[in-house]
């Protein structure tokens, strides 16, 4: 049955491969700030221009939506989320499905990122309408940000980088979300979603040498260094937060693989390598970085 759904973050890593899995049979609201990035993009479905930070307006846009996925990323503003469960809530939605992460699930996670996942998580469960909540662990896509290393022969430079984790490739996310969104089946249910096997950034930057056919270079940060690095990128709360984080995976925090990909999509979660495979051309010397 053909149903009305908005995606919240269309433009993000899951959201955009989101519409691509669901437009053909359902109408899709495409939510973005940008709707000319996201075009760009190639986020399927009708653009949207929203801004999850003002309520105005957001009610209007999911008038008539049966489902809504959201996906939001600022944990040092919480405004988002509040904004888009009373809009919902008041546009009458009937079924929510909240990316989310698996580290709400441990209670030795205490870092600001994974308390701001938590009252999210509490915020949509009580507000109206029915919910899914999706728990990943880390992006295989992460490793985008080290192309443009990779294509200019520098070293991949990380934090901990012998420390594992079970990441999950975020198409097989967006599957698991598709289906949390159309089937009722998966209405009041939590997911802890993986990948097959848990690897350590030394082992991601093995895997692309290998399918790049050239050496690529590791090199250990500091956690001073690392701290740096990610003032230069984020507020200070939140670099302080992923410094923990990578304090977590180090402690093994990380690890465990699920069966929640394979259980809901009927197949096995991706592997790190045909991840590595389907985007190797962003690491490639030759290959344009405004085109990934």
């Amino acid at each position: 049955m053909s149903m009305c759904i908005a995606v919240a973050g269309a433009s993000g890593v899951v959201g955009r491969r989101l519409t691509e899995l669901l437009h053909a049979r359902h109408e899709v609201r495409s939510l973005t700030r940008s709707p000319e990035d996201a075009a760009r993009r190639g986020v399927r479905g009708r653009l949207i221009r929203a801004d999850f930070g003002r309520r105005a307006g957001l009610e209007r846009v999911l008038e008539g939506v049966d489902a809504l996925f959201v996906a939001t990323f600022d944990p040092v503003d919480p405004r988002h989320d509040a904004h888009l469960a009373a809009a919902a809530r008041a546009a009458g939605v009937r079924h929510v499905v909240k990316l989310s992460a698996l580290a709400v699930a441990d209670a030795d996670a205490q870092d600001l990122v994974t308390r701001w996942q938590r009252e999210c998580e509490h915020l949509w469960r009580d507000s109206g309408p029915t919910w899914t909540l999706l728990r990943p662990r880390s992006f295989m896509s992460n490793c985008l940000s080290w192309a443009g290393a990779v294509r200019a022969g520098e070293p991949v430079r990380a934090l901990r980088g012998d420390t594992r984790n079970a990441c999950v490739d975020p198409s097989d996310v967006a599957e698991v979300a598709a289906r949390a969104l159309t089937d009722p089946a998966h209405r009041g249910r939590a997911y802890a979603l993986t990948g097959p096997q848990a690897l350590s950034v030394r082992d991601q930057v093995a895997r692309l040498g290998e399918l790049l056919q050239q050496p690529v270079r590791y090199e250990e940060l500091t956690e001073r260094e690392a701290l740096v690095r990610w003032r230069d990128r984020y507020p200070e709360p939140l670099a302080r937060a992923m410094l923990e984080m990578a304090a977590r995976q180090a402690a093994g925090a990380k690890t465990a693989v699920t069966e929640d990909v394979p259980r809901i999509t009927g197949r096995p979660a991706a592997t790190f390598e045909t991840w590595a495979r389907g985007n190797i051309d962003a690491f490639r010397p030759d290959r344009d970085p405004n085109a990934f």
